[in-house]
């Protein structure tokens, strides 16, 4: 096979960024004996481009054949202001073999370093290819996730929320206050996330906070696409928080099946999901290439914007 070059994602190349997404994710989930992430549509995954493409426009990164200038391998990328930020990557099927996401991975972690930034990531565990990739490249997995999802009933949850934790809707005006708790429990910072989140114009989004005197004890957003109806990113400082903002978040999405993501290390929380009717799907890590802060309080990270 011949060579490939690399450049950053435009508008025209939505159509068929979301299907190298769609076959690239299907064919490994077939792989493993799994059932098909993305139904219907080959155009279906281009949730994620537009997503990604109205926080951070023409950020993504391509991989282009030298020789059909077809598109090979794809990623979407977050420059925070803490951070790089790796969200999905995938190659194409027939180009399996070619080193496509090693070297996307290598660009990132090139642009990252020019700045002198680490690179955050949620990677599969049950994907050993995955996790292979990222680690030989240098990332140290910090956290583990348990991935659960609950299938709401149309009249809601049947167990009531943790008692004496109130929770409210967000609102534009509690960005800041966002951003200065993720940063205190995990080091990062990423406000215009949360102002795109609360902004709300794509509809796609809700959130919930829990007020404290001193600002936020932890906020939960949620995205209710059809294909990625899932809860986060969201932080809070103690596993009763989290589950009255899980509770909060899940009670939204009535006759739907919310997934969620949880640290293994939050056994009370994990209980009191269980409580909720949820259901074990996946295991996920986060890794940094670079230094990191170990996070405090529960994390709750999200595929749509990745994490990091």
């Amino acid at each position: 096979m011949g060579g490939m070059h690399f450049r950053n994602m435009t508008p025209a190349d939505r159509d068929e960024v979301a299907r190298l997404i769609f076959h690239s994710t299907n064919r490994y989930y077939a792989s493993i004996g799994r059932e098909a992430i993305f139904k219907g549509d080959e155009l279906s995954a281009a949730v994620l481009f537009d997503v990604y493409e109205r926080i951070d426009p023409g950020q993504g990164l391509l991989a282009i054949d030298d020789d059909t200038g077809m598109i090979v391998g794809s990623c979407f990328v977050h420059p925070r202001t803490t951070h790089y930020s790796l969200g999905i990557m995938n190659s194409h099927p027939d180009h399996f073999g070619r080193g496509v996401a090693r070297r996307l991975l290598q660009r990132v972690i090139e642009l990252a370093e020019a700045e002198g930034k680490p690179v955050r990531l949620v990677s599969s565990c049950f994907n050993l290819d995955s996790y292979s990739l990222y680690t030989r490249a240098g990332f140290v997995p910090v956290l583990t996730f348990q991935d659960m999802y609950v299938e709401v009933p149309e009249d809601g949850l049947p167990c009531p929320p943790p008692a004496g934790i109130d929770t409210r809707d967000a609102t534009i005006e509690d960005a800041a206050a966002m951003e200065a708790l993720e940063r205190e429990l995990v080091g990062i910072s990423r406000l215009e996330d949360y102002r795109y989140f609360l902004n709300n114009d794509d509809g796609l989004w809700s959130a919930t906070v829990i007020e404290s005197r001193a600002g936020l004890d932890g906020y939960l957003i949620s995205c209710g696409a059809e294909m990625f109806n899932m809860l986060g990113p969201g932080v809070a400082r103690t596993q009763d928080q989290a589950a009255a903002l899980i509770h909060t978040e899940l009670n939204r999405y009535p006759g739907r099946m919310p997934v969620f993501l949880v640290p293994v290390s939050c056994g009370d929380l994990v209980q009191v999901l269980y409580a909720y009717g949820a259901r074990n799907c996946e295991m996920h890590v986060a890794q940094v290439h670079g230094p990191a802060q170990l996070p405090r309080g529960v994390v709750m990270p999200t595929f749509l914007p990745e994490t990091g």
